[in-house]
């Protein structure tokens, strides 16, 4: 082979091994792209009241959350503390 063939065939196989590294790459991309966007609404906002301050502490005063707790649980609801028993 003369050195014009040989250039030749290296400028293809370079050629090809970018195309197909190009393809991988927007094929990684997309993937996580569409996971990405099948997660979208996911934070929402839990808190019931959402003027409050993050981090105050709000107790659940419903009348049948309030017949399933014990009662060091209301007093450390009554307190203002965050619950840490049962």
């Amino acid at each position: 082979m003369n050195g014009k063939a040989k250039r030749a065939i290296l400028a293809g196989l370079v050629s090809a091994s970018m195309l197909g590294g190009g393809v991988i790459g927007a094929t990684m991309l997309s993937a996580t792209s569409v996971f990405a966007a099948s997660n979208v609404g996911t934070a929402t906002n839990v808190r019931a009241d959402a003027s409050q301050a993050p981090g105050v502490f709000k107790s659940n005063e419903d009348p049948a959350h309030e017949a399933t707790e014990s009662a060091a649980r209301e007093a450390q609801e009554d307190a203002g503390q965050k619950p840490t028993v049962p």
